[in-house]
């Protein structure tokens, strides 16, 4: 029997279809003639344990983004690409990866209740008199979240997992419980108080044990977001390409009202150069770059014109899994802080202007608050500057433009 391997199909919208009255799951079965049992991503509980990978499809039941992924065999995919009403046929890929290059201390022990250096550096404590981010919805895209920590415990919400085999959101790799920790590990008198210490932590795992995971895992972890009420995603991952898909699922959860972070990547590269990764390069994702504790950019930073802000992404003290902390460096840890940010301002925020909605008010609102380190304006070290918390959270008027910004 032939080997089927995983794409991601986008079909047409349904007023530019050949055969518009048809649901794409059915004109996909008239093509092929194969047998799949489809899982609507959005509104998924668990994925299947252990299943038959070459049976089981994902359908993104969007009506702007009408997209199935599917194991198909070369002549199903000649059959599906011939099709009149297929905009695109992608081969999935696992190439979706945690982007931490360094690693840090490791089992570091708190003695009591500790602020890391980059949560004081972005003045975060000083926010935390009007607002800790309660209510707000953070999704932590990644390789899941140790909700038994201790400092996890108290704002861990659920979660799903996207990964294969993997059918439990718990953290098997310990990358996404240290950035959960930094945006929203608990204020509880020991270990350390993230961003938004109040905020609420949602795992969705697409990135498996090894640290890496597939395009379409993660496609669907941002139609689960759109479809379950997240109002801040983080996404302390990246490629140095990505398939079309991963756009089209991008602009949408942005059009839908959710605020995008993602770690700018670790391919440093020269000053004038341009190194971001996907999905930070996207126009409606915030791109974060790594600063050290002298405000400066990490070597291993990437950079270019796409990014946006900077924050502290080096030594970063934070949650691992079994009730750890460890340090560790890398455009993910410098996200979570710009996440945990925004699900501040978002807060003290919650009622914009008629004519913005909130992701478009706070976005300029982080880029206008943030603290200058390169020149003027924008560049493509810092983007605007290092995000400042306090500052965002506490302003009473939203900028009507940002050059370069929705």
């Amino acid at each position: 029997m032939e080997t089927k391997q995983s794409y991601i199909i986008v079909f047409k919208p349904k007023e530019k279809r050949a055969d518009k009255k048809t649901d794409k799951q059915e004109i996909l079965s008239k093509a092929i003639k194969s047998r799949i049992e489809f899982l609507d991503a959005g509104i998924l509980d668990t994925m299947p344990r252990r299943p038959d990978t070459s049976k089981i499809g994902l359908d993104v039941n969007e009506y702007e983004a009408p997209i199935l992924v599917v194991p198909l065999n070369k002549d199903e995919v000649s059959a599906v690409r011939r099709n009149p009403n297929v905009a695109s046929v992608e081969k999935d890929a696992r190439e979706v990866f945690a982007l931490y290059t360094v690693e840090g201390q490791e089992g570091v022990t708190t003695t009591a209740e500790t602020v890391p250096w980059g949560i004081d550096r972005i003045r975060a404590p000083l926010a935390w008199d009007l607002t800790k981010g309660k209510g707000i919805k953070v999704a932590v895209l990644d390789s899941g979240i140790d909700f038994t920590h201790p400092d996890i415990v108290p704002n861990y919400k659920g979660g799903i997992s996207f990964v294969t085999n993997e059918t439990s959101p718990r953290d098997f790799n310990r990358h996404g419980t240290h950035v959960a920790g930094t945006i929203g590990a608990a204020m509880n008198d020991s270990g350390v108080i993230g961003v938004a210490p109040s905020a609420y932590l949602y795992a969705v795992k697409v990135l498996g044990a090894n640290g890496s995971g597939n395009w379409s895992w993660l496609i669907a972890g941002l139609e689960w977001c759109i479809n379950n009420g997240i109002q801040v995603i983080n996404m302390s991952l990246g490629g140095s390409s990505a398939p079309a898909a991963l756009q089209t699922m991008c602009d949408l959860a942005w059009n839908r009202g959710l605020i995008l972070v993602a770690a700018a990547g670790n391919e440093d590269g020269s000053d004038t150069g341009d190194t971001v990764g996907y999905p930070a390069k996207y126009e409606s994702v915030i791109a974060v770059s790594n600063i050290t504790n002298a405000n400066t950019l990490s070597p291993s930073s990437s950079r270019g014109p796409k990014v946006e802000l900077c924050a502290p992404g080096t030594n970063v003290l934070s949650t691992v899994p079994a009730g750890g902390f460890s340090s560790l460096t890398g455009t993910s840890m410098a996200s979570p802080h710009v996440a945990g940010a925004a699900a501040l301002a978002l807060s003290t925020h919650r009622w914009a202007p008629d004519e913005l909605t909130s992701n478009v008010a706070i976005r300029r609102l982080l880029a206008l608050s943030a603290d200058n380190l390169g020149v003027p304006n924008r560049d493509r070290l810092f983007g605007f500057g290092r995000v400042d918390a306090e500052e965002a959270a506490f302003s009473l008027s939203v900028p009507s433009s940002v050059p370069g910004l929705p």
